[in-house]
């Protein structure tokens, strides 16, 4: 094996390209369309030094929305959970988990984003051992 990266199919594949870009700074580094049709078949973005991929529905491929939902969350770990989850917000995310202190160490919450896709957006704060962590309430 070489690498291993994540393939997010969705509804939208350049509105997903700039939503990516907006609330997280995702940099475009490649993009394969159709000219005759014009759905993407696969755009490479870079975040926190790690490639993930997006295309349009089709192909076999469905979007989240088309098997109602998603079962993966995308954990993204930030300098500043809050601004990266208003961020989202602002470009159209829906909040799942508010952000917000965890008893394990980190502040973070999950947030849907316009395609169906699931992100857990978390700050660390400091870890703390399982046996003195709290319960743990969503």
């Amino acid at each position: 094996m070489t690498h291993m990266y994540p393939r997010l199919v969705v509804k939208g594949a350049a509105q997903a390209i700039d939503f990516y870009a907006k609330a997280f700074g995702a940099k475009e580094i490649s993009r394969y369309t159709d000219e005759s049709t014009g759905r993407i078949h696969h755009a490479e973005l870079e975040l926190a030094g790690t490639t993930f991929a997006v295309k349009d529905e089709g192909d076999g491929d469905p979007a989240p929305p088309t098997l109602g939902g998603s079962p993966v969350v995308m954990a993204l770990y930030v300098d500043d959970a809050d601004a990266v989850g208003q961020r989202m917000e602002e470009n159209g995310a829906t909040v799942v988990f508010p952000i917000k202190d965890q008893p394990y160490g980190d502040r973070g919450g999950r947030l849907a984003d316009p395609f169906g896709h699931l992100w857990m957006i978390a700050q660390p704060l400091g870890r703390i051992a399982p046996a003195d962590a709290g319960p743990l309430v969503m």
